[in-house]
């Protein structure tokens, strides 16, 4: 059933939160994150101390934020009211009967924003458009929906059960992590806390879309290295420009296989930042595929055009790849009921269901990949990490009853 309706105060209640996540400075540090500083910046800890007093006010227990700023806390179970509240409906068989719902699961959203675009001071703009509530930014700064709209909508719809004692329920934890954007999210994840045994994240886009499968990531370091000599006097080989090799090295990318010319379930290479000096110059690369062995192509292919590269200019040429986070497909097809009461849940809200591949990923990538099964859920939010960035009041909403509904099978 619908819990969570337009226009009433539950909505007034997401959106005023929704406004003051947003305005709250929350953005991580590439850098900071990179030599295993967690959280990467105070403005991520100052908003996970304010949201931890947030939860503790409504009534969430075991609230606390652990020394690598991650808020942990939980609602206890409500095994009151009839029958399981929603009642033993076709769609709670279907998401595996009473014995399934009765285990506790997990909600995740994070607490940082993209340092691409500025997070600071934001101010919220309230929109009218074809019959939605839209909230922009000023266009000077992102809004900060990702993932701030995940927050909001997890932490109303937990209020809303902690508020109304005739839904039963199950435990629920959350937990909301920093350094989401910087890719370490879940690095020092407290799994001493959590006892759930699956769990899912609110950090997509459009209303319906569940994701169940991303990119398997890895990053590259290529590192050039040539010989300075006086540019006046540099022939016969007494010059070797690294800049020259690791320039030539991102021109002989794919250029049909970039972020920008590629959509669906097809991978990339991405050059995110190159510099340096004549004597060394630095890439680092990006690399994405949705399956195992394109990833293994990718490193292979990579390795072979900066070796090329090098050579081309006499330059000596070092590369290492990391990997950042697999496919979580595998891992949640081993778990096929978290899956089938997300799409009984959607149901129940009067919500269809699309399914799509993430293009990047989530906390709930690492997650699954340590044997916790988290899909994704959407949250009303669209142009992620842009000054464009908008969210759908409306959606966020249909996300939050999204959630009431899980716990309701």
């Amino acid at each position: 059933m619908k819990y969570l309706k337009k226009d009433s105060a539950w909505e007034k209640e997401l959106l005023a939160r929704f406004i003051d996540y947003a305005k709250t400075f929350s953005t991580s540090s590439c850098a900071a994150a990179d030599k295993g500083v967690q959280p990467s910046t105070e403005c991520q800890r100052d908003f996970a101390n304010k949201i931890a007093a947030e939860l503790a006010a409504l009534g969430f227990e075991g609230v606390q934020v652990t020394k690598f700023g991650y808020v942990y806390a939980y609602i206890p179970a409500n095994p009151a009211a009839g029958a399981l509240g929603a009642g033993k409906t076709a769609a709670a068989k279907t998401a595996g009967g009473a014995k399934s719902s009765a285990k506790p699961f997990c909600l995740l959203a994070h607490l940082d924003t993209v340092e691409e675009c500025s997070g600071k001071n934001v101010k919220p703009q309230v929109k009218k458009r074809d019959g939605q509530t839209i909230v922009t930014s000023d266009g000077t700064t992102l809004l900060g929906g990702d993932d701030k709209a995940g927050l909001a909508a997890i932490v109303t719809a937990l209020h809303f059960l902690l508020s109304n004692k005739k839904i039963a329920h199950p435990k629920i934890e959350v937990c909301f992590s920093p350094d989401e954007e910087t890719g370490h999210g879940m690095d020092h994840v407290p799994l001493d806390l959590i006892k759930s045994k699956y769990a899912y994240t609110v950090d997509g886009g459009h209303i319906g879309e569940l994701e169940c499968e991303c990119f398997n990531a890895c990053k590259s370091e290529v590192v050039f290295t040539g010989k300075a000599a006086h540019t006046g006097d540099a022939r016969a080989a007494k010059m070797v420009n690294a800049i020259s090799a690791a320039s030539l090295f991102v021109q002989s990318l794919p250029k049909t296989e970039a972020p920008e010319t590629t959509d669906g379930y097809q991978g990339f290479y991405a050059p995110l930042e190159i510099g340096g000096t004549m004597e060394s110059a630095r890439v680092s690369l990006l690399l994405r595929d949705f399956e195992k062995a394109g990833m293994e192509a990718r490193k292979k292919l990579v390795a072979q055009l900066a070796k090329a590269a090098a050579s081309s200019c006499g330059a000596s040429v070092k590369v290492k790849t990391a990997q950042q986070y697999l496919n979580m497909r595998e891992g949640i097809k081993k778990a096929p009921f978290v899956v089938e009461r997300l799409v009984a849940a959607c149901k129940a809200s009067g919500v269809e269901p699309v399914f799509k591949p993430i293009r990047g990923g989530t906390d709930g990538s690492r997650l699954t990949e340590m044997g916790i099964p988290c899909p994704n859920i959407w949250t009303g939010a669209h142009d992620y990490h842009s000054e464009r960035e908008w969210v759908s009041v409306e959606q966020m909403l249909a996300a939050a009853d999204v959630l009431v509904n899980l716990a309701a099978l």
